[in-house]
């Protein structure tokens, strides 16, 4: 009788190989990098295909508009936004807009607060790059299964501000909650940069310029302003696209009865 051929272990432990397993006949899950860090994106989208057949890397982007131009031509389970680069926490909500997209954070940063934003904007969790590196794959896999990745102390801190956010009424929120769908996706786009034109803003809501001026001239009656810096201002103040990630968030997060 000849001898069963030993296993080779997984490069990345036992962990990714019993993924592996599960995975052979599952689609795997579809991750788009958002990292303005060329090196550490090579090294993580390498990370990532290990956990083949699990997961894949989609595409790479080193931009918000460019991974909303790769989310549009392509289908993507999770966002990996890498956060220790220029682009930030502001770009989170029009991911996650209108998609089933989940957006998971990538950081070196062990400031709680600075963490904790990254969620309230709408993010299921953040990972460390300190991290092992079996951490960002059992993470990718739990934030696509509908779960956040964070702990008991973070959770903790997420709930204390989201009540502390609804314990202080703000007088502007009547106004606020007069704005259509249409007009909160406008409102979105001059928050995220207020030096666009009205053409290139047009374009990424996919409407005509006379459109977006009928839609300006309402939302400045309802919020009483006056101008596009205006509003900037009274969106970034009011956090007006958050807020709506922020609430969809606490719904998910709370256990089911």
């Amino acid at each position: 009788m000849g001898t069963r051929p030993e296993k080779t272990p997984h490069p990345l432990g036992a962990g990714t190989a019993q993924r592996a397993d599960r995975a052979s006949k599952a689609a795997p899950i579809r991750v788009v990098q958002l990292s303005d860090l060329p090196i550490v994106a090579w090294g993580v989208e390498r990370l990532i295909e290990s956990g083949r057949p699990t997961m894949t890397v989609a595409g790479t982007a080193r931009s918000v508009e460019e991974a909303l131009r790769l989310l549009k031509d392509q289908s993507a389970d999770i966002v990996l936004l890498d956060l220790d680069g220029e682009i930030g926490t502001q770009g989170i909500p029009e991911l996650l807009d209108g998609r089933r997209t989940r957006v998971l954070a990538l950081t070196t940063s062990c400031d709680a607060e600075f963490c904790d934003a990254a969620v309230l904007a709408g993010a299921s969790g953040v990972v460390n790059k300190r991290d092992a590196t079996d951490a960002l794959l059992k993470a990718i896999e739990k934030v696509h299964a509908g779960e956040f990745w964070l702990d008991r102390v973070a959770t903790g801190r997420i709930f204390i501000a989201i009540a502390r956010q609804r314990a202080s009424k703000d007088p502007e929120q009547d106004k606020i909650a007069s704005l259509t769908r249409k007009e909160r996706l406008t409102v979105s786009e001059i928050a995220r940069d207020a030096s666009a034109s009205t053409r290139d803003i047009a374009q990424r809501l996919c409407i005509s310029e006379h459109t977006l001026r009928n839609h300006l001239t309402s939302i400045y009656s309802k919020l009483g302003l006056r101008s596009r810096m205006e509003l900037y201002a009274y969106a970034n103040k009011h956090r007006l696209v958050a807020a709506a990630r922020v609430r969809h968030a606490v719904a998910e997060a709370r256990p089911r009865r």
